[in-house]
């Protein structure tokens, strides 16, 4: 299976400076406040929030902010009409790109990723350009240094995983969307996990020159600044 390039410098991303942290905060708070909306205040009979919850603890969200961001969506608190939003694009040498969005304005949030896609050479495509190159899987990332690989494979297997992935001193655990909730479930109690989400997984991968990597890591960047975007997807790797 191709590797989930997002996943690579996992470690550097958990050291991110404080300027950023801010901006973190709120996307993962909107997350929590919309999954609060849709489905009710209580993780435990709401998945997503759970999932929002367990994502905005790994990176140190305050407890205040997650409770705050869960009383505006379970008590009808939050003013702002935010929808479910996929937009895809093709960055420099043809990467497709793919981004989830939270956004109450379609057409802002569209403007604005264009301009960003062509100030680095990319452009933004119609809806379907890229997804079918991505496939949507459950997600179980770790830091490997301490774990037994053949430990770690049994028991995700066992637990109804389909495949184990390590690869620059990550560990990556693939599932059906399906069966996520019940092998997340399975591992928690054996491993400590650096992050849980269902993502788009690229089924093949486009390797990048290591000099033209900084222009589409310009772009990325860019993008993911942004409060709207929620999550980037690539299907990109850089070569040495």
């Amino acid at each position: 299976m191709a590797g989930h390039s997002k996943w690579a410098n996992i470690k550097h991303r958990k050291m991110k400076e404080d300027a950023k942290r801010g901006a973190v905060f709120t996307k993962l708070a909107r997350q929590i406040t919309v999954a609060a909306k849709e489905g009710g205040g209580d993780p435990e009979t709401n998945f997503k929030l759970r999932l929002a919850i367990d994502k905005a603890k790994a990176d140190n969200v305050p407890n205040d902010n997650i409770d705050r961001a869960i009383a505006r969506g379970a008590g009808g608190l939050d003013g702002d009409n935010y929808e479910e939003v996929t937009y895809e694009g093709y960055g420099p040498d043809g990467v497709a790109i793919l981004l989830d969005a939270l956004t109450d304005n379609r057409n802002r949030t569209a403007g604005e990723l264009r301009h960003r896609f062509s100030k680095c050479g990319g452009n933004l495509g119609e809806a379907g350009c890229v997804a079918w190159m991505f496939d949507k899987k459950g997600l179980l990332v770790s830091d490997d240094e301490d774990l037994d690989e053949d430990e770690v494979m049994m028991a995700a297997l066992e637990a109804g995983a389909e495949d184990v992935v390590h690869e620059d001193g990550i560990m990556k655990i693939y599932t059906e969307p399906g069966a996520f909730e019940a092998v997340k479930q399975a591992m928690d109690s054996q491993f400590t996990f650096l992050a849980a989400e269902i993502a788009m997984v690229p089924q093949n991968t486009v390797a990048v020159e290591a000099d033209k990597w900084p222009i589409l890591e310009k772009l990325i960047d860019s993008l993911d600044e942004l409060d709207d975007i929620q999550e980037v997807y690539t299907n990109h790797v850089v070569e040495d």
